[in-house]
């Protein structure tokens, strides 16, 4: 028996494996917990190893690339055609190894633990963003059931000053309302940082500034393409802009 290529579905704890030999007849189906699927690579020789690009699919490229194996990662788009009735992990990892073989198939570079760490500040700050959103709604919310709307023009800190001052908003609520307004206030903080951190990202990135130039892109975006797009899949801008090639392109990291 003799394997050519191993597609690997991933998750959590147990790792699906579907190997082919030269002639693509399935020779392999098997299941590893996480803790063995180092020393089961381990033992093989250099062969083609396929993930999907998802969570954690650039760690496994690169770990299993440091044992001597060709290491490709499939964008999820380009798999489901070939995920057959009746899903399950068996079936993703065979989806993903037929998938694998086309001709032509594109494949997602396997990107450094350091540009991921990088890119992570972008992931960080989108999410505090949303908090930010989610905490000014209830606070506006929460105002409004007591009758205490914002002047246009005052602002979020004008709205807090009402609730606070307004004696007919029962105690309870003011308190709630002001430790959400604490909560925004240290949203803000921690945000501001990120972005001191995403300006000094920009400036040592060539990339970045190049794209910053362009009319409607400003630093933010242009770190952001820089950081999570790998321009060489792309054969032109209109193939970029497609939206079935969306995951090819973030390689979902």
């Amino acid at each position: 028996m003799e394997i050519t290529r191993i597609a690997i579905d991933t998750s959590k704890h147990v790792f699906t494996l579907h190997g082919v030999d030269a002639a693509d007849r399935a020779v392999l189906r098997r299941e590893l917990r996480r803790a063995q699927v180092e020393p089961f690579f381990r033992k093989l020789p250099p062969i083609e190893v396929v993930i999907e690009a998802c969570g954690g699919s650039h760690h496994w490229a690169r770990l299993l690339a440091s044992l001597g194996h060709t290491v490709r990662l499939i964008p999820p788009p380009y798999i489901k055609p070939f995920v057959k009735r009746g899903k399950n992990d068996r079936i993703d990892a065979e989806a993903i190894n037929e998938a694998s073989g086309r001709p032509g198939m594109r494949f997602v570079p396997v990107k450094t633990a350091q540009r991921q760490a990088e890119a992570m500040a972008l992931s960080a700050r989108e999410l505090l963003v949303r908090q930010r959103t989610q905490l000014i709604n209830a606070m506006r919310g929460h105002a409004a059931e007591f009758g205490v709307i914002g002047a246009k023009g005052d602002g979020l800190p004008g709205l807090l000053a009402r609730v606070a001052g307004d004696e007919t908003v029962p105690a309870a609520a003011r308190e709630v309302i002001a430790v959400l307004g604490a909560q925004l206030a240290e949203l803000d903080g921690r945000i501001a940082a990120l972005d001191r951190q995403l300006a000094q990202q920009h400036r040592a990135r060539p990339m970045s500034r190049l794209l910053a130039q362009i009319p409607g892109v400003g630093p933010l975006t242009g770190l952001t393409l820089a950081l999570r797009v790998e321009a060489e899949q792309f054969n032109s801008g209109r193939h970029f802009a497609a939206p079935a090639f969306a995951g090819a392109g973030s390689g979902s990291a």
